[in-house]
C-alpha cells in the first residue's frame, strides 16, 4: 500500500481508500449479512487501507464500527458525515455526531464531513453549522472538519469551488473521473495551494463497468452535441469511445484505467473504491496502486473529454443499459 498525507491535517492516510457507501456499501446493497459486510471491510484493512469513509445515510456506521474494533485505533482513519437540512442548528450538529460516534463504538472521528452540501445550502453549512462542529472538534469529538459536494445536483462544483477558498475546511470530497475532470483545473489548484485534503468519488461508476450502459451514455452525448460524432469511430467497432484506454493504453480494464487516471492525478489524495464482495477488493487496490497511464493517453483524454461536466454521475441504485 502507498500512503500519503492528507492535506495539512497531519493524518497519513492510504491512496485507496474503501467507501462504505454508494450501490454496494459494503454489500448491504446485495443483502448479505452484517458478518459478511464486516468481513469486506477487514479485508480492506488486511490489504493496507486505513482509511474508511462511512455515513449516516449509508447505513454502514455500525458495520464500520464492528470491523475496527480488532485494529489499533490509531492507525486507522475513519470519516464519517451526516445530512443537514437549513432549518437545522447548531444542536442537531452536536445530535449527529454524537449519533454517528454511538453507532460507530467510537469517542472520535477522524474527519465529520457536512454532506452533499448544494450551493443554495453552503452558507447555512458555513455560518450556522460549522461552529458547532469546530466545538465538538475542541472536545475532541472530531479531529478534522469537512464537506463533501453533491456532484449529480452540482455538476459545475459551484459550491465546492467556493468552499476551497474558505475556512474552516480541511478535508472535501468530491466527484472526480476520466469523464468528469472539471476539478483538475477548478478545484485541485487551491486544494494544494491551501493544504486541503480531497478524498475522490465517483472515480469509478457504472459508466466504465456496464459496458452497454456507457455505450448509450455516449451515444446520448453525440445526439447533445456534447461530444463529436467522430469520437465514437475513433474509440471501437461497437462504438465504445474508452476501448482505447485497453488497447492503446495497457490498462486491465477500463474500470482498471479510471482508477490510475484519478489515482495519479495532482491534489488526489485518497482514491474511494466500494464493493460488497471481497474477491474485489484485492483487484481495486491492485488498480489503484499500478503506475500511471501513458502520458499520450492522459492527453488524449483530456483533449476528448476535458470539457465534459455532469458526466457518469449517476445516484446508487439500478442502471438500466
Amino acid at each position: 500500500m502507498h500512503y500519503h498525507p492528507l492535506g495539512n491535517t497531519g493524518l497519513t492516510v492510504s491512496v485507496a481508500g474503501l467507501g462504505c457507501g454508494g450501490n454496494s456499501r459494503l454489500g448491504l446493497g446485495r443483502g448479505a449479512s452484517f458478518d459478511d459486510c464486516v468481513a469486506v471491510a477487514r479485508a480492506a484493512i488486511d490489504l493496507g487501507v486505513n482509511f474508511l469513509d462511512t455515513a449516516e445515510v449509508y447505513g454502514t456506521e455500525e458495520i464500520v464500527g464492528a470491523a475496527v474494533k480488532s485494529y489499533d485505533r490509531d492507525r486507522l482513519v475513519i470519516s464519517t458525515k451526516a445530512l443537514f437540512k437549513t432549518e437545522d442548528t447548531a444542536e442537531t450538529v452536536t445530535q449527529k455526531v454524537e449519533a454517528s460516534l454511538k453507532r460507530l463504538g467510537l469517542d472520535h472521528v477522524d474527519v465529520f464531513h457536512f454532506h452533499a452540501v448544494g450551493p443554495a445550502a453552503y452558507e447555512h453549512h458555513r455560518d450556522v453549522l460549522a461552529p458547532a462542529l469546530l466545538r465538538l472538534k475542541e472536545q475532541g469529538k472530531v479531529r478534522h472538519v469537512g464537506l463533501t459536494e453533491t456532484g449529480p445536483r452540482d455538476p459545475e462544483q459551484a459550491m465546492l469551488a467556493r468552499a476551497v477558498e474558505e475556512a474552516p475546511w480541511e478535508v472535501v470530497m468530491l466527484a472526480y473521473s476520466l469523464v468528469n475532470q472539471g476539478a483538475r483545473t477548478k478545484v485541485f489548484p487551491v486544494t494544494v495551494r491551501r493544504g486541503i485534503g480531497t478524498l475522490l468519488m465517483f472515480v469509478v461508476r457504472n459508466i466504465f463497468s456496464n459496458d452497454a450502459y456507457r455505450r448509450a451514455v455516449f451515444a446520448k452525448l453525440v445526439e447533445d452535441g456534447r461530444l463529436e460524432a467522430s469520437v465514437l469511430a475513433q474509440g471501437s467497432a461497437d462504438g465504445d469511445p474508452l476501448a482505447f484506454l485497453v488497447s492503446e493504453g495497457g490498462a486491465a480494464s477500463i474500470t482498471d484505467a479510471a482508477y490510475r487516471y484519478a489515482r495519479h492525478e495532482k491534489g488526489a489524495d485518497v482514491i474511494l473504491f466500494g464493493t460488497g464482495n471481497r474477491a474485489h477488493v484485492k483487484a481495486n487496490i491492485d488498480s489503484i496502486l499500478r503506475p500511471p497511464l501513458p502520458a499520450p493517453v492522459i492527453e488524449r483524454l483530456h483533449r476528448t473529454f476535458g470539457h465534459l461536466s455532469g458526466v457518469g454521475l449517476d445516484l446508487p441504485g439500478p442502471v438500466k443499459a
